[in-house]
Order: C-alpha cells, then structure tokens, then sequence
C-alpha cells in the first residue's frame, strides 16, 4: 500500500489528509491542530507577552502546518502587528448621554497623548460589536475601548473571546467597560452596589411596595443593576414580584409605556427603581401626564448614572451618579500604560444624588 498521498503529503491518523487546493489558511492549520487561530498563530510566529504556547502543543501546530504544507507570510505578519495611533471607542448608541459622557472622558485623555478616536455604534447588536471589532483588528488599531454592556450569551462571549485573543495575538490591546465575560483589562461600574443604593434610600423613606423599570435583560449591565436592587429588596424583607419588573429598552417612550403597564398590574406601588435616566424621563412623564399621579406626593422615582439633564427634570431626578467622563478616560489610561501578565479590573463606585422626585411614603 502506498505510504504517501496521491500530492506527496504524509497520511493522516485516518488516511491521508488531502492538501486543500490553492494556498493554506491559517484557520484550516488551526483546525487540522484542534485549536484557535490565535493558538496557531502564536505557535508559528512566537506569542505574545505572556502568552506563551507550551512545547507540546506548538509540536502539534507544527505537524499540522507541515502536512499541510503551510508557508507563513512573513511580511504580512510584520504588517499586522505593527499599530497605529488608532483606538477604537465601541458604543451601543451614539445619541445616549450616557456614552456621550464616556466617550469625552476616553477622547480627551486621546488628545493629550496624540491618539486618533473611531467611534463605532453597535445598536446593541452583537453580531456588529464582533464585526467591528473584527474591523479595528484589521485596521490595526492600537486598542480597542468596548464601552457597552456584554451580551449575557454564551456563544456570543465566546466568539468575543476568541476575536479578542486574535487581536491579541497581532499585538491590540482590548478594554471593557463593565464585565463582559472575557479576560480583558476593565472597568467596572458599581451597577449592583448603585441600585442598592436607591433601594436603601427609598427604603428609608418608608416605601414598602416597589416596581423596577428595567432594561433589555440580554445586557449584562442591565443584569447587574437589576440583581443588585432585588438582592436590596431581599435583605429587606420586600417582596418583589415579576409583574413589578417591566422593561424600558433603554429608551424614554418605551419607559412612559412601561410605566404605564407597570400601574396597570400594580397600582399600589408607591416607589420605581428605574435602570438609567433616559427612561426615568419617560417615567416621570407617564407618571405626571398619563396617570395623573404627583411624585414624589404619591410615586417616589430613582433613577441611574445623573446624565446631565437629570437636574432639569421635573421635579429634578433622585439618581445614582456614576463618574461617566472619569470612566471613560479610566480605559484609555489602561490603553496608554499598555496590556500587563495579568489582566486588571478598576472598581467605579456610585453615589446617591438627591433630588425632588422622592420623599416620605404617604399613601
């Protein structure tokens, strides 16, 4: 029998393994390896910082790449891990105060050191996050500032996690804002600690019976605020029933609707926890306008994160102030001091603002 395949190859465990016709990928190495591209990569071309592939398995990529005849490209992976003075900002909307404000903080510390700002909107689309991602890896972008909530699902975070380590391995540096599931230098805001607050608070005040105004629960930061208000309510002693949770979507008219479910199911709530300012917005309006309901008479509200058009509400909005400028440029000093061997978490407390839209219970 002949000990070759018909092109020349050795034969694989099964047989041989037929060479692909025109030039070999990196991904079908990886794949005849059983690892990442990234893993590939750093076993072909030498890893990265601390990211080093073990003998055994860098032997296995090398096999793979020897049946497959693979030739490495070396100019094309100088040209990749060289960088440029780009960083990228990746929101999920431009037009929310909210990234606005973490944006300007990132940019103006860019300024300062010669860094040229993408802004990128995702829309809250995951597929679009790893698209642009994907993007400033090609664009070899110095690093990349992923401000937005993660996606609390697994095969989003996981795709994330391998598009990251590529990026890595080409030299980037990635930053989140928030947790996002993935192994990354970090900022994290206090959303548990920050609605526990405004429980507490309202608490104080003598309010018994609550209602949350949420957003999308796919969002991991939505996730974390709202556990942390019912972890609150719970050490309380308060219940909290599902039908007091409504969603929002982040947006100001879908919160007044919301709103407006919310008293439907449940109009004996004297107190809303609501998620972010923008739809605290819509509450109060729905509260005022729809229902006919004084607050803080009648209705205390609490939003999160003080956007700056939180103190010309009417009244002027009790919310969790978050340092959104000091945040945003946070992640871009992580980016100026470049990635270390382990990955580094900045822990951003809230504090209570308050306002005119709460006050003692009275009914």
């Amino acid at each position: 029998m002949p000990t070759t395949a018909a092109d020349g190859s050795a034969p694989g465990p099964g047989g041989p393994t037929p060479r692909p016709a025109g030039p070999v990928t990196l991904q079908q190495v990886a794949d005849l390896a059983g690892v990442s591209p990234a893993t590939a990569s750093r076993a072909l071309h030498g890893s990265t910082g601390s990211r080093v592939v073990g003998e055994q398995l860098r032997e296995k990529v090398l096999a793979a790449a020897r049946e497959l005849r693979y030739v490495s490209n070396a100019p094309a992976q100088a040209l990749a891990r060289s960088t440029t003075s780009l960083v990228g900002v990746v929101v999920h909307d431009v037009a929310d105060p909210y990234f606005a404000a973490i944006s300007a903080g990132a940019m103006g510390v860019a300024r300062e050191h010669g860094l040229l700002v993408m802004l990128a909107a995702t829309f809250r689309s995951p597929e679009l996050e790893l698209d642009y991602l994907a993007r400033l890896r090609a664009q070899r972008a110095r690093a990349v500032i992923l401000s937005g909530s993660g996606f609390a699902d697994r095969s989003y975070t996981s795709r994330l996690a391998a598009e990251v380590e590529s990026y890595r391995a080409d030299g980037g540096h990635v930053v989140t804002i928030g947790p996002h599931g993935i192994d990354t230098d970090s900022v994290n805001p206090a959303n548990r600690a920050g609605a526990a607050l405004a429980v507490r608070h309202l608490h104080g005040l003598g309010h018994r019976r609550f209602g949350v105004v949420s957003g999308p629960r796919s969002l991991t930061g939505v996730r974390d605020r709202l556990d942390g208000a019912r972890r609150q309510l719970r050490s309380l002693d308060i219940a909290l029933p599902p039908a007091n949770i409504v969603d929002g979507g982040f947006a100001r008219d879908e919160a007044r609707g919301a709103t407006r479910a919310l008293f439907s199911r449940a109009p004996d709530v004297t107190a809303v926890v609501v998620l972010n300012d923008v739809m605290a917005a819509g509450v109060l309006a729905a509260l005022r306008d729809d229902l006919g309901l004084r607050v803080p008479e009648q209705v205390s509200v609490v939003g999160f994160d003080d956007l700056p058009f939180a103190a010309d509400l009417h009244p002027a909005l009790t919310t969790v102030r978050l340092p959104l400028t000091e945040i945003g440029a946070q992640a871009m000093e992580m980016i100026l001091t470049g990635p270390t061997i382990a990955p580094r978490a900045v822990a951003v407390d809230g504090e209570l603002v308050v306002r005119g839209s709460t006050a003692h219970v009275r009914r």
